[in-house]
């Protein structure tokens, strides 16, 4: 498979692609759409014993949604791990204490261009008011579930779901 153009069809938040391939002389279009890449964490509060995520918004299934804390990996040089603190604090107004990774992967190769880092990260103290970026109106709103809570939560999204699952085989949860 090879690819014989790449055009740029829309360049907003989000970029949308049209791209031509080749394969074994037959050429055809590919839509792909590109969000970038991002991180997200599974949040602890060691003090309180409890579990943390965020309800908010989400325009493309026309719901709220229950999710960890997550956010783009768009800041030029910042690390991983910088980059999911950032999004912790901002979100939460959390700072980390600890950080482990848990999985990286691509939720939807087929037409996302996207790969996400997904970590546990334990908190026990805020250090800001959390909500959101100032400018990207975010209205987050922070959710928090004992252990037992959590294992009985039926979530519907899979980053979610993967940490979840991830906290329950490590015998966090």
């Amino acid at each position: 498979m090879k690819i014989l153009n790449k055009e740029t069809v829309y360049d907003g938040f989000f970029k949308l692609y049209k791209v031509t391939l080749e394969d074994e002389g037959e050429t055809f279009d590919r839509e792909v759409f590109v969000t970038g890449n991002a991180v997200a964490a599974l949040l602890y509060d060691t003090n309180k014993d409890k579990f943390i995520f965020v309800k908010q918004y989400r325009p493309a299934v026309e719901q709220d949604m229950l999710e960890l804390v997550a956010g783009l990996l768009d800041k030029e040089g910042e690390s991983l791990e910088d980059a999911i603190k950032r999004e912790v604090e901002e979100e939460t107004g959390y700072a980390v204490d600890q950080i482990e990774p848990i999985l990286d992967f691509h939720p939807s190769p087929g037409a996302f261009a996207e790969k996400l880092h997904i970590f546990y990260a334990q908190v026990s103290h805020k250090i800001g008011s959390g909500g959101g970026a100032e400018g990207e109106n975010e209205n987050i709103k922070l959710v928090e579930f004992t252990k037992e809570e959590v294992k009985n939560k039926t979530f519907n999204d899979a980053k979610t779901l993967i940490a979840v699952q991830w906290a329950q085989l490590k015998g966090i949860l």
